[in-house]
Protein backbone atom coordinates (compact mmCIF):
# COMPACT_ATOMS: atom_id res chain seq x y z
CA UNK A 1 0.00 0.00 0.00
CA UNK A 2 0.94 3.88 -0.74
CA UNK A 3 1.20 5.00 2.95
CA UNK A 4 2.77 7.85 4.25
CA UNK A 5 4.94 8.04 7.20
CA UNK A 6 4.46 11.14 9.93
CA UNK A 7 7.06 11.19 12.83
CA UNK A 8 5.27 11.83 16.07
CA UNK A 9 6.73 14.35 19.16
CA UNK A 10 7.44 10.91 21.22
CA UNK A 11 9.67 9.69 18.61
CA UNK A 12 7.07 7.50 17.10
CA UNK A 13 6.47 6.77 13.32
CA UNK A 14 3.25 6.76 12.40
CA UNK A 15 1.94 5.35 8.62
CA UNK A 16 -1.30 6.72 7.41
CA UNK A 17 -3.31 6.92 4.48
CA UNK A 18 -6.29 8.90 3.21
CA UNK A 19 -6.08 12.94 4.75
CA UNK A 20 -6.69 12.27 8.39
CA UNK A 21 -6.23 15.47 10.76
CA UNK A 22 -2.51 16.18 11.01
CA UNK A 23 -2.77 18.28 14.40
CA UNK A 24 -4.31 15.34 16.77
CA UNK A 25 -1.98 12.60 15.78
CA UNK A 26 0.91 13.13 18.70
CA UNK A 27 -1.91 13.15 20.91
CA UNK A 28 -2.78 9.73 19.53
CA UNK A 29 0.95 8.46 19.79
CA UNK A 30 0.94 9.16 23.21
CA UNK A 31 -2.83 7.44 23.78
CA UNK A 32 -2.94 3.40 24.72
CA UNK A 33 -3.80 2.90 20.26
CA UNK A 34 -1.68 1.48 17.70
CA UNK A 35 -4.23 2.05 14.55
CA UNK A 36 -6.96 4.69 14.80
CA UNK A 37 -9.83 5.30 11.53
CA UNK A 38 -13.06 7.03 11.25
CA UNK A 39 -15.00 3.96 10.14
CA UNK A 40 -17.99 4.57 12.23
CA UNK A 41 -18.79 7.37 9.95
CA UNK A 42 -18.25 5.49 6.75
CA UNK A 43 -21.00 2.93 6.95
CA UNK A 44 -18.76 0.47 8.81
CA UNK A 45 -21.25 0.07 11.60
CA UNK A 46 -21.56 -3.40 12.80
CA UNK A 47 -20.11 -4.90 9.07
CA UNK A 48 -19.54 -8.54 9.28
CA UNK A 49 -22.39 -9.37 11.62
CA UNK A 50 -22.06 -12.83 10.53
CA UNK A 51 -18.80 -13.23 13.06
CA UNK A 52 -21.36 -14.14 15.61
CA UNK A 53 -21.35 -17.86 14.38
CA UNK A 54 -17.95 -18.24 16.11
CA UNK A 55 -18.24 -16.19 18.58
CA UNK A 56 -21.87 -16.03 19.81
CA UNK A 57 -22.09 -13.53 22.92
CA UNK A 58 -18.83 -14.30 24.08
CA UNK A 59 -16.95 -11.30 23.16
CA UNK A 60 -17.39 -7.82 24.12
CA UNK A 61 -16.34 -5.85 20.75
CA UNK A 62 -19.18 -7.74 18.58
CA UNK A 63 -20.81 -4.96 18.56
CA UNK A 64 -19.98 -1.28 17.80
CA UNK A 65 -19.41 1.46 20.20
CA UNK A 66 -21.27 4.44 17.89
CA UNK A 67 -22.08 7.07 20.88
CA UNK A 68 -18.63 7.36 21.45
CA UNK A 69 -15.97 9.81 20.32
CA UNK A 70 -13.35 7.25 20.67
CA UNK A 71 -14.10 3.32 20.89
CA UNK A 72 -11.82 0.24 20.94
CA UNK A 73 -12.91 -0.98 17.22
CA UNK A 74 -11.38 -3.41 14.54
CA UNK A 75 -13.30 -2.34 11.27
CA UNK A 76 -11.20 -0.83 9.86
CA UNK A 77 -12.02 1.45 6.42
CA UNK A 78 -9.23 0.28 4.32
CA UNK A 79 -8.60 3.43 2.83
CA UNK A 80 -8.58 5.56 5.57
CA UNK A 81 -6.26 4.76 9.09
CA UNK A 82 -3.26 5.52 10.82
CA UNK A 83 -1.22 3.08 12.11
CA UNK A 84 2.19 2.80 14.47
CA UNK A 85 4.66 1.57 11.82
CA UNK A 86 6.31 -0.84 14.28
CA UNK A 87 2.44 -2.96 14.31
CA UNK A 88 1.88 -2.40 11.05
CA UNK A 89 4.96 -4.47 10.15
CA UNK A 90 4.84 -7.25 12.58
CA UNK A 91 1.13 -8.19 11.27
CA UNK A 92 2.57 -7.82 8.34
CA UNK A 93 -0.02 -5.29 6.79
CA UNK A 94 -3.25 -6.76 5.40
CA UNK A 95 -3.58 -9.96 3.96
CA UNK A 96 -3.98 -10.94 0.29
CA UNK A 97 -6.27 -14.07 0.55
CA UNK A 98 -9.47 -12.01 0.10
CA UNK A 99 -11.70 -10.49 -3.00
CA UNK A 100 -12.85 -7.27 -1.78
CA UNK A 101 -10.42 -4.67 0.31
CA UNK A 102 -12.83 -4.81 2.81
CA UNK A 103 -12.40 -8.14 4.36
CA UNK A 104 -8.18 -7.74 4.54
CA UNK A 105 -8.79 -4.60 6.94
CA UNK A 106 -11.60 -6.71 9.00
CA UNK A 107 -8.83 -9.37 9.32
CA UNK A 108 -6.05 -7.20 10.62
CA UNK A 109 -8.16 -5.11 12.88
CA UNK A 110 -9.83 -8.62 14.09
CA UNK A 111 -6.35 -10.37 14.81
CA UNK A 112 -4.83 -7.00 16.51
CA UNK A 113 -7.61 -6.62 19.03
CA UNK A 114 -8.81 -10.33 19.83
CA UNK A 115 -5.65 -12.08 19.94
CA UNK A 116 -1.98 -9.56 18.68
CA UNK A 117 -2.53 -7.14 22.36
CA UNK A 118 -2.70 -3.82 19.83
CA UNK A 119 -5.52 -2.04 19.67
CA UNK A 120 -7.52 -0.90 16.88
CA UNK A 121 -9.91 2.90 18.00
CA UNK A 122 -12.24 4.66 16.65
CA UNK A 123 -11.87 8.22 16.56
CA UNK A 124 -14.70 10.46 15.61
CA UNK A 125 -13.13 13.75 13.64
CA UNK A 126 -10.26 12.00 12.19
CA UNK A 127 -11.70 11.58 8.81
CA UNK A 128 -14.31 13.22 7.04
CA UNK A 129 -17.73 11.25 7.26
CA UNK A 130 -18.60 9.62 3.97
CA UNK A 131 -21.55 7.20 2.95
CA UNK A 132 -20.28 4.22 1.88
CA UNK A 133 -21.87 0.93 0.67
CA UNK A 134 -19.67 -1.53 2.50
CA UNK A 135 -20.15 -5.26 0.91
CA UNK A 136 -18.63 -8.49 1.91
CA UNK A 137 -18.55 -11.19 -0.66
CA UNK A 138 -20.29 -14.80 0.67
CA UNK A 139 -16.71 -16.09 -0.29
CA UNK A 140 -14.57 -13.56 1.94
CA UNK A 141 -16.97 -15.06 5.03
CA UNK A 142 -15.68 -18.20 4.32
CA UNK A 143 -11.93 -17.50 3.92
CA UNK A 144 -11.55 -15.46 7.17
CA UNK A 145 -13.73 -18.23 9.02
CA UNK A 146 -11.09 -20.40 7.39
CA UNK A 147 -7.97 -18.46 8.18
CA UNK A 148 -9.29 -18.27 12.01
CA UNK A 149 -11.36 -20.55 13.63
CA UNK A 150 -12.05 -24.56 13.51
CA UNK A 151 -13.90 -25.73 10.24
CA UNK A 152 -16.87 -26.38 12.77
CA UNK A 153 -17.61 -22.62 12.73
CA UNK A 154 -18.03 -21.92 8.99
CA UNK A 155 -19.93 -25.35 9.13
CA UNK A 156 -22.60 -23.41 11.53
CA UNK A 157 -22.01 -20.71 9.24
CA UNK A 158 -23.38 -22.57 6.35
CA UNK A 159 -26.01 -23.54 8.07
CA UNK A 160 -27.86 -21.05 9.57
CA UNK A 161 -26.93 -18.57 6.06
CA UNK A 162 -27.88 -21.58 3.82
CA UNK A 163 -31.81 -21.08 4.55
CA UNK A 164 -31.28 -17.60 3.35
CA UNK A 165 -29.65 -18.03 0.03
CA UNK A 166 -28.81 -22.16 0.20
CA UNK A 167 -27.27 -21.91 -3.31
CA UNK A 168 -25.03 -18.80 -2.96
CA UNK A 169 -24.03 -20.23 1.07
CA UNK A 170 -22.94 -23.22 -0.49
CA UNK A 171 -20.62 -22.39 -3.84
CA UNK A 172 -18.77 -19.69 -1.84
CA UNK A 173 -17.81 -22.40 0.76
CA UNK A 174 -16.70 -24.89 -1.69
CA UNK A 175 -14.72 -22.44 -3.31
CA UNK A 176 -13.29 -21.19 0.12
CA UNK A 177 -12.43 -24.91 1.08
CA UNK A 178 -10.76 -25.41 -2.55
CA UNK A 179 -8.28 -21.49 -2.47
CA UNK A 180 -5.43 -21.46 -1.70
CA UNK A 181 -4.94 -19.36 1.45
CA UNK A 182 -2.74 -19.10 4.80
CA UNK A 183 -3.67 -20.50 8.06
CA UNK A 184 -3.49 -16.67 10.08
CA UNK A 185 -0.50 -15.47 12.15
CA UNK A 186 -1.16 -14.51 15.45
CA UNK A 187 1.94 -12.28 16.70
CA UNK A 188 2.04 -9.96 19.99
CA UNK A 189 2.56 -6.57 20.45
CA UNK A 190 5.47 -6.27 23.45
CA UNK A 191 4.16 -4.46 26.16
CA UNK A 192 5.40 -1.00 26.77
CA UNK A 193 8.43 0.17 29.46
CA UNK A 194 6.34 1.39 32.13
CA UNK A 195 7.38 4.88 33.21
CA UNK A 196 7.78 6.08 37.06
CA UNK A 197 4.43 7.32 38.25
CA UNK A 198 3.69 10.65 38.62
CA UNK A 199 2.92 12.66 41.53
CA UNK A 200 1.47 10.69 44.48
CA UNK A 201 -2.42 9.46 43.47
CA UNK A 202 -4.10 7.96 46.32
CA UNK A 203 -5.65 3.93 46.39
CA UNK A 204 -8.26 2.47 48.23
CA UNK A 205 -9.25 -1.13 47.92
CA UNK A 206 -12.13 -2.84 48.32
CA UNK A 207 -12.69 -6.23 50.11
CA UNK A 208 -15.93 -7.97 49.87
CA UNK A 209 -15.95 -11.25 51.95
CA UNK A 210 -18.40 -13.45 53.58
CA UNK A 211 -16.60 -16.69 55.98
CA UNK A 212 -13.28 -15.70 54.99
CA UNK A 213 -11.80 -13.83 57.56
CA UNK A 214 -8.91 -15.83 57.68
CA UNK A 215 -8.03 -15.30 54.06
CA UNK A 216 -8.91 -11.90 54.40
CA UNK A 217 -6.53 -11.14 56.74
CA UNK A 218 -3.24 -12.85 54.70
CA UNK A 219 -4.67 -10.38 52.23
CA UNK A 220 -4.03 -7.64 54.37
CA UNK A 221 -0.70 -8.78 55.31
CA UNK A 222 0.21 -8.14 51.77
CA UNK A 223 -1.22 -5.20 50.99
CA UNK A 224 0.77 -3.74 54.05
CA UNK A 225 4.01 -5.29 52.30
CA UNK A 226 3.13 -2.73 49.56
CA UNK A 227 6.01 -1.18 47.46
CA UNK A 228 3.52 1.57 46.71
CA UNK A 229 1.27 1.89 49.51
CA UNK A 230 -2.49 2.39 49.73
CA UNK A 231 -4.15 4.68 51.56
CA UNK A 232 -7.00 2.84 52.94
CA UNK A 233 -8.88 -1.04 52.69
CA UNK A 234 -12.17 -1.09 53.27
CA UNK A 235 -13.90 -4.18 54.50
CA UNK A 236 -17.62 -5.42 54.28
CA UNK A 237 -17.97 -8.37 55.61
CA UNK A 238 -21.31 -10.46 55.45
CA UNK A 239 -19.92 -13.18 57.50
CA UNK A 240 -22.96 -14.07 60.22
CA UNK A 241 -22.73 -12.58 63.77
CA UNK A 242 -22.29 -15.99 65.27
CA UNK A 243 -19.47 -17.33 62.60
CA UNK A 244 -17.48 -14.16 63.49
CA UNK A 245 -13.93 -13.97 64.82
CA UNK A 246 -14.19 -11.14 67.37
CA UNK A 247 -11.18 -8.60 66.86
CA UNK A 248 -9.88 -10.50 64.09
CA UNK A 249 -9.01 -7.74 62.20
CA UNK A 250 -7.21 -5.57 65.12
CA UNK A 251 -4.46 -8.37 65.23
CA UNK A 252 -2.02 -6.21 63.79
CA UNK A 253 -1.75 -2.64 63.75
CA UNK A 254 -1.43 -1.56 59.61
CA UNK A 255 0.17 1.60 58.20
CA UNK A 256 -3.16 2.31 55.89
CA UNK A 257 -6.15 3.02 57.36
CA UNK A 258 -8.89 -0.16 57.52
CA UNK A 259 -12.16 0.40 57.51
CA UNK A 260 -14.64 -2.66 58.79
CA UNK A 261 -18.54 -2.94 58.02
CA UNK A 262 -20.53 -5.76 58.72
CA UNK A 263 -22.70 -5.74 56.12
CA UNK A 264 -26.88 -6.80 56.51
CA UNK A 265 -27.74 -6.54 52.69
CA UNK A 266 -27.16 -9.62 50.82
CA UNK A 267 -24.42 -9.72 47.53
CA UNK A 268 -21.17 -8.79 46.55
CA UNK A 269 -22.49 -6.58 44.55
CA UNK A 270 -24.39 -4.26 47.04
CA UNK A 271 -20.88 -4.92 49.41
CA UNK A 272 -18.73 -3.65 46.72
CA UNK A 273 -21.14 -0.05 46.29
CA UNK A 274 -21.14 -0.03 50.09
CA UNK A 275 -17.66 0.03 49.83
CA UNK A 276 -17.34 2.60 46.97
CA UNK A 277 -19.51 5.21 49.03
CA UNK A 278 -16.73 5.20 51.64
CA UNK A 279 -13.35 5.18 49.14
CA UNK A 280 -11.31 8.40 49.03
CA UNK A 281 -8.44 7.90 46.73
CA UNK A 282 -8.00 8.55 43.57
CA UNK A 283 -8.26 4.83 42.52
CA UNK A 284 -10.09 1.84 43.39
CA UNK A 285 -8.54 -1.59 43.61
CA UNK A 286 -11.18 -4.30 43.45
CA UNK A 287 -10.20 -7.71 45.26
CA UNK A 288 -11.61 -11.07 46.18
CA UNK A 289 -10.68 -11.99 49.27
CA UNK A 290 -9.10 -15.30 48.70
CA UNK A 291 -6.17 -13.23 46.72
CA UNK A 292 -2.08 -13.40 46.95
CA UNK A 293 -0.64 -10.19 46.01
CA UNK A 294 3.26 -9.63 45.81
CA UNK A 295 4.73 -6.17 46.59
CA UNK A 296 5.12 -4.55 43.20
CA UNK A 297 1.39 -5.29 43.03
CA UNK A 298 -0.14 -2.20 43.42
CA UNK A 299 2.64 0.00 41.84
CA UNK A 300 2.15 -1.83 38.88
CA UNK A 301 -1.22 -1.39 38.49
CA UNK A 302 -0.52 3.02 38.71
CA UNK A 303 2.36 2.48 36.21
CA UNK A 304 0.75 0.79 33.62
CA UNK A 305 -2.23 3.37 34.10
CA UNK A 306 -0.65 6.02 33.76
CA UNK A 307 1.96 4.52 30.88
CA UNK A 308 -0.93 4.18 28.57
CA UNK A 309 -2.74 6.59 29.75
CA UNK A 310 -6.22 4.59 30.48
CA UNK A 311 -9.08 4.99 32.92
CA UNK A 312 -9.00 0.89 34.32
CA UNK A 313 -6.58 -2.31 34.44
CA UNK A 314 -7.68 -5.84 34.80
CA UNK A 315 -4.66 -7.40 36.27
CA UNK A 316 -3.53 -11.03 35.62
CA UNK A 317 -5.86 -13.71 37.43
CA UNK A 318 -3.86 -17.06 38.46
CA UNK A 319 -5.37 -19.66 39.70
CA UNK A 320 -3.81 -21.78 42.05
CA UNK A 321 -3.89 -25.90 42.06
CA UNK A 322 -4.68 -25.84 45.92
CA UNK A 323 -5.89 -23.39 48.09
CA UNK A 324 -2.88 -23.80 50.35
CA UNK A 325 -0.43 -22.01 47.84
CA UNK A 326 1.54 -19.04 48.66
CA UNK A 327 3.33 -16.20 46.56
CA UNK A 328 6.38 -18.72 45.81
CA UNK A 329 3.85 -20.59 43.93
CA UNK A 330 2.55 -17.98 42.34
CA UNK A 331 5.94 -16.83 40.92
CA UNK A 332 6.44 -20.68 39.41
CA UNK A 333 3.34 -20.04 37.21
CA UNK A 334 4.27 -16.97 36.07
CA UNK A 335 7.68 -18.02 35.07
CA UNK A 336 5.67 -21.22 33.30
CA UNK A 337 3.64 -18.73 30.96
CA UNK A 338 6.78 -16.94 29.33
CA UNK A 339 6.45 -14.95 26.92
CA UNK A 340 2.66 -15.36 26.51
CA UNK A 341 2.38 -13.54 29.54
CA UNK A 342 3.47 -10.33 28.09
CA UNK A 343 0.23 -9.05 25.79
CA UNK A 344 -1.25 -5.96 27.14
CA UNK A 345 -4.11 -4.79 24.89
CA UNK A 346 -7.83 -4.17 25.26
CA UNK A 347 -9.10 -6.12 28.17
CA UNK A 348 -11.74 -8.41 27.13
CA UNK A 349 -12.74 -9.69 30.12
CA UNK A 350 -13.15 -7.70 33.74
CA UNK A 351 -12.55 -9.77 36.95
CA UNK A 352 -13.36 -8.09 40.33
CA UNK A 353 -10.77 -10.13 41.50
CA UNK A 354 -8.00 -7.93 40.34
CA UNK A 355 -9.26 -4.81 38.63
CA UNK A 356 -7.78 -1.27 39.27
CA UNK A 357 -10.33 1.95 37.99
CA UNK A 358 -10.19 5.64 38.11
CA UNK A 359 -12.89 6.40 40.94
CA UNK A 360 -14.48 9.13 39.04
CA UNK A 361 -15.28 6.48 36.79
CA UNK A 362 -16.44 4.30 39.12
CA UNK A 363 -18.25 6.81 40.17
CA UNK A 364 -19.68 8.06 37.06
CA UNK A 365 -20.83 4.18 36.05
CA UNK A 366 -22.55 3.99 39.52
CA UNK A 367 -21.39 1.02 40.63
CA UNK A 368 -22.12 -2.79 40.05
CA UNK A 369 -25.68 -4.01 38.76
CA UNK A 370 -27.12 -5.05 42.00
CA UNK A 371 -29.20 -7.31 39.66
CA UNK A 372 -26.83 -10.03 39.31
CA UNK A 373 -26.56 -10.69 43.37
CA UNK A 374 -26.81 -14.37 43.94
CA UNK A 375 -25.73 -15.10 40.25
CA UNK A 376 -22.81 -14.52 38.29
CA UNK A 377 -21.56 -12.29 35.73
CA UNK A 378 -20.82 -9.34 37.63
CA UNK A 379 -17.86 -8.43 36.92
CA UNK A 380 -18.26 -8.91 33.05
CA UNK A 381 -20.93 -6.58 33.84
CA UNK A 382 -19.13 -3.95 34.97
CA UNK A 383 -16.15 -4.47 32.41
CA UNK A 384 -18.35 -3.66 29.59
CA UNK A 385 -20.02 -1.22 31.26
CA UNK A 386 -17.35 0.82 31.51
CA UNK A 387 -16.36 0.16 27.77
CA UNK A 388 -20.24 1.68 27.15
CA UNK A 389 -19.30 4.58 29.61
CA UNK A 390 -16.29 5.71 27.47
CA UNK A 391 -13.68 4.31 29.48
CA UNK A 392 -10.35 2.40 28.03
CA UNK A 393 -9.70 -0.85 30.02
CA UNK A 394 -6.71 -2.56 29.36
CA UNK A 395 -5.14 -5.92 30.35
CA UNK A 396 -2.30 -5.87 32.96
CA UNK A 397 0.11 -8.58 32.98
CA UNK A 398 1.93 -6.77 35.40
CA UNK A 399 -0.08 -7.32 38.28
CA UNK A 400 -0.55 -10.26 39.12
CA UNK A 401 -2.31 -12.33 41.63
CA UNK A 402 -2.45 -15.61 43.15
CA UNK A 403 -6.76 -16.82 43.56
CA UNK A 404 -6.78 -19.56 45.84
CA UNK A 405 -10.28 -20.57 45.04
CA UNK A 406 -11.22 -22.70 48.54
CA UNK A 407 -13.67 -25.34 48.82
CA UNK A 408 -15.87 -22.93 51.39
CA UNK A 409 -17.26 -19.74 51.92
CA UNK A 410 -17.33 -16.22 49.76
CA UNK A 411 -20.01 -14.78 48.10
CA UNK A 412 -20.74 -17.74 46.08
CA UNK A 413 -22.12 -19.14 49.25
CA UNK A 414 -25.56 -17.58 47.48
CA UNK A 415 -24.89 -19.25 43.81
CA UNK A 416 -24.93 -22.62 45.52
CA UNK A 417 -28.22 -21.61 47.56
CA UNK A 418 -29.44 -21.55 43.99
CA UNK A 419 -28.88 -25.14 42.81
CA UNK A 420 -31.04 -26.19 46.06
CA UNK A 421 -34.70 -26.99 45.54
CA UNK A 422 -37.57 -27.16 48.24
CA UNK A 423 -37.86 -26.35 51.45
CA UNK A 424 -34.01 -25.74 52.27
CA UNK A 425 -33.74 -23.46 49.55
CA UNK A 426 -33.01 -19.86 50.43
CA UNK A 427 -35.03 -17.13 48.20
CA UNK A 428 -32.63 -15.81 45.62
CA UNK A 429 -32.33 -11.92 44.62
CA UNK A 430 -32.85 -12.43 41.33
CA UNK A 431 -36.19 -14.39 42.15
CA UNK A 432 -38.20 -11.39 42.75
CA UNK A 433 -41.83 -12.01 43.02
CA UNK A 434 -41.95 -15.20 41.01
CA UNK A 435 -39.99 -18.16 43.23
CA UNK A 436 -38.41 -21.45 42.31
CA UNK A 437 -40.50 -24.35 42.84
CA UNK A 438 -39.90 -27.18 40.98
CA UNK A 439 -37.33 -26.68 37.93
CA UNK A 440 -34.27 -25.33 38.33
CA UNK A 441 -33.46 -22.29 36.23
CA UNK A 442 -30.01 -22.98 34.00
CA UNK A 443 -28.38 -21.48 33.16
CA UNK A 444 -27.77 -18.81 36.12
CA UNK A 445 -30.15 -16.20 35.07
CA UNK A 446 -28.13 -13.38 35.85
CA UNK A 447 -25.69 -14.87 33.22
CA UNK A 448 -28.56 -14.67 30.81
CA UNK A 449 -29.68 -11.17 32.43
CA UNK A 450 -26.18 -9.56 31.23
CA UNK A 451 -26.34 -11.29 27.80
CA UNK A 452 -29.69 -9.77 27.57
CA UNK A 453 -28.71 -6.12 28.58
CA UNK A 454 -25.68 -5.99 26.08
CA UNK A 455 -26.71 -7.71 22.82
CA UNK A 456 -28.98 -8.04 20.42
CA UNK A 457 -32.07 -10.69 19.55
CA UNK A 458 -30.38 -12.34 16.85
CA UNK A 459 -27.30 -12.74 18.72
CA UNK A 460 -28.95 -14.25 22.46
CA UNK A 461 -30.47 -16.63 19.28
CA UNK A 462 -27.39 -17.36 18.12
CA UNK A 463 -26.15 -18.04 22.09
CA UNK A 464 -29.17 -20.21 22.50
CA UNK A 465 -28.38 -22.41 19.65
CA UNK A 466 -24.52 -22.59 20.56
CA UNK A 467 -25.54 -23.49 24.23
CA UNK A 468 -27.35 -26.62 23.39
CA UNK A 469 -25.03 -28.19 20.54
CA UNK A 470 -22.33 -27.49 23.05
CA UNK A 471 -24.16 -29.82 25.68
CA UNK A 472 -25.06 -32.22 22.86
CA UNK A 473 -21.98 -32.93 21.11
CA UNK A 474 -19.20 -31.63 23.59
CA UNK A 475 -19.91 -33.88 26.51
CA UNK A 476 -19.01 -37.86 26.19
CA UNK A 477 -20.17 -39.84 23.29
CA UNK A 478 -20.99 -42.71 25.73
CA UNK A 479 -23.62 -40.41 27.64
CA UNK A 480 -25.19 -38.98 23.91
CA UNK A 481 -29.08 -40.65 24.03
CA UNK A 482 -28.83 -39.62 27.74
CA UNK A 483 -28.71 -35.86 26.87
CA UNK A 484 -31.22 -36.15 23.88
CA UNK A 485 -33.54 -38.08 26.33
CA UNK A 486 -32.88 -34.93 28.95
CA UNK A 487 -32.95 -32.59 25.98
CA UNK A 488 -36.94 -31.59 26.86
CA UNK A 489 -36.04 -31.03 30.61
CA UNK A 490 -32.81 -29.16 29.63
CA UNK A 491 -35.25 -26.73 27.51
CA UNK A 492 -37.71 -26.25 29.54
CA UNK A 493 -35.01 -24.59 32.20
CA UNK A 494 -33.17 -22.40 29.95
CA UNK A 495 -36.88 -21.01 29.37
CA UNK A 496 -37.20 -20.81 33.19
CA UNK A 497 -33.85 -18.85 33.37
CA UNK A 498 -35.11 -16.47 30.60
CA UNK A 499 -37.98 -15.85 32.05
CA UNK A 500 -35.95 -14.31 34.98
CA UNK A 501 -33.45 -12.68 33.09
CA UNK A 502 -35.80 -11.04 31.18
CA UNK A 503 -37.61 -10.07 34.63
CA UNK A 504 -34.59 -8.32 35.81
CA UNK A 505 -33.89 -6.37 32.32
CA UNK A 506 -37.80 -5.23 32.85
CA UNK A 507 -36.97 -3.99 36.48
CA UNK A 508 -33.61 -1.77 34.81
CA UNK A 509 -30.23 -1.77 36.13
CA UNK A 510 -30.11 -0.99 39.96
CA UNK A 511 -27.20 0.12 42.25
CA UNK A 512 -28.72 -0.34 45.72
Amino acid sequence: MDLKEYKASNGDILLYCGNPKMDILDELAMGPGDLWHSSLDQGFKDVFPELVYQIAVFWWFLNDFPHLDRAVNWRINPEQFVVRKEVWELFGGFPRDYRSETMPALDLGFRMLRYGGAIPLYIKGLYPSSNNLVAIPAFDRYIFFKKNFKREHAYNMLLKEGLKNPFRELKAYLQAQRASSRANSFPLVPPRELKDIKGQPEISVVIPTMFRQEYTLRLLQDYEKQEYPVKEVIIIDATPKEERKKNIYNKYNFSYNLIVRWQKSKGSCRARNEAIEMCTGDYIIFADDDTRIPSDFTKNHIKLLQTYNVEASNGLDIMAKKHTEGLEELKKALKGLGQSRWKVGAAQTFSNANSCVKKDWVKRLGGNDVNFDGGYGEDSDFGFSLLEKGAMVIFNPFSANLHLKPPSGGYRYWGIQGKILGKRRKKQAWELDRPVRYIRPVPSPTILYGIIKHFNTNQIKEYRSKYFFLYLFKNPKRSFFLRLFKMPYKMLQFKRAMLYARNLNDRGVRFD
